[in-house]
């Protein structure tokens, strides 16, 4: 019982992570219908930002949760600037192409930056400084760590935090008219663009955040820890509902929860044949069942369908 015990709480933790990534995607998709699969890249830099502030400041002296406040508020601009860029400079003239065009380029962006981050901070992992506290506590015989607790506790309060955002203030409003009709919106004195810039400024900005707590959990950051983790989120959105702000949610614990629970008993259920690094097969295999049974996720898309 205490196996499964820690393995819904590493569930949680995973799932936590990739829940706000998962935001990312669903509210571009929510607004553009573009799969910006350049998401799980600016989560990477956030990661490495966020690493090598923290990196420069831990023989300070500050207290662990300080320098990384500080690492954060380093990683949050750059991740934010990043996004911008993104949609200002290859999304926006693609606005009124083909489908294909925008996806193409989210592909070819992602490139980009994987191999700018090579370039930056080359091909090595990097380690995460023993900074923050490593107390543990104990849960009906599991264990579970202080950072764990922060990395819930934190994910849980952004996401409602998105949630009152969307649902109670005028930019809320704006972003709603704009993912039901866009130029409805526009002609009702919504400023379209500036509603989609933002979007992909608050993705980037929930992108920071889950950067530093996976460098963080797994104590290791490097260029291209983005891409399976950015698959992995889209894969959340999808189980969820991509386009549903709660089915992102919803399916990134989930995910997380099928993950860990997977990896934690594939040994057993194989005979010892698969082990617990088979774990990524897990998400794929979601994805898979999602797209043939239920296409439209477990909540289901709110977007109403453009015409």
């Amino acid at each position: 019982m205490d196996i499964f015990i820690q393995q819904v709480i590493n569930g949680l933790v995973l799932g936590s992570i990739y829940a706000l990534v998962a935001l990312g995607y669903t509210m571009v998709y929510g607004i553009m219908g573009l799969i910006n699969f350049a998401h799980g890249e600016v989560v990477m830099i956030g990661a490495m930002v966020a690493l090598t502030v923290i990196s420069m400041l831990s023989d300070s002296g500050l207290p662990g949760i300080v320098i990384a406040l500080i690492g954060l508020g380093a990683a949050l601009p750059v991740c934010m600037g990043t996004g911008f860029a993104i949609e200002r400079i290859a999304y926006r003239p693609l606005r009124r192409a083909p489908k294909l065009a925008p996806l193409i380029t989210a592909i070819g962006v992602s490139i980009v930056l994987q191999n700018l981050a090579m370039l930056i901070w080359g091909r090595n992992y990097h380690a995460f400084p023993p900074i923050l506290p490593t107390s543990e506590h104990e849960i009906f015989g599991a264990t579970i760590t202080g950072l764990q607790i922060a990395i819930i506790v934190i994910a849980a309060l952004m996401m409602a935090g998105l949630i009152l955002l969307v649902q109670r203030t005028k930019l809320g409003r704006a972003m709603r008219a704009t993912a039901e009709n866009p130029p409805i919106a526009q002609l009702m004195g919504v400023d379209i663009n500036r509603v989609i810039s933002l979007t992909f400024v608050i993705g980037s900005a929930l992108a920071a955040v889950a950067g530093l707590m996976v460098s963080a959990n797994y104590s290791i950051a490097h260029y291209y820890m983005g891409f399976i983790l950015g698959l992995k989120a889209f894969t959340a959105a999808v189980l969820g509902g991509i386009g549903n702000i709660a089915g992102a949610m919803l399916g990134g614990i989930l995910l997380g929860l099928i993950e860990s629970l997977g990896a934690g008993y594939i040994g057993d259920l194989t005979g010892g044949f698969l082990g617990s690094h088979y774990q990524d097969v897990f998400a794929f295999f979601v994805l898979i069942c999602v797209l043939v049974f239920r296409p439209s996720g477990l909540v289901g898309e709110k977007v109403a369908e453009r015409a």
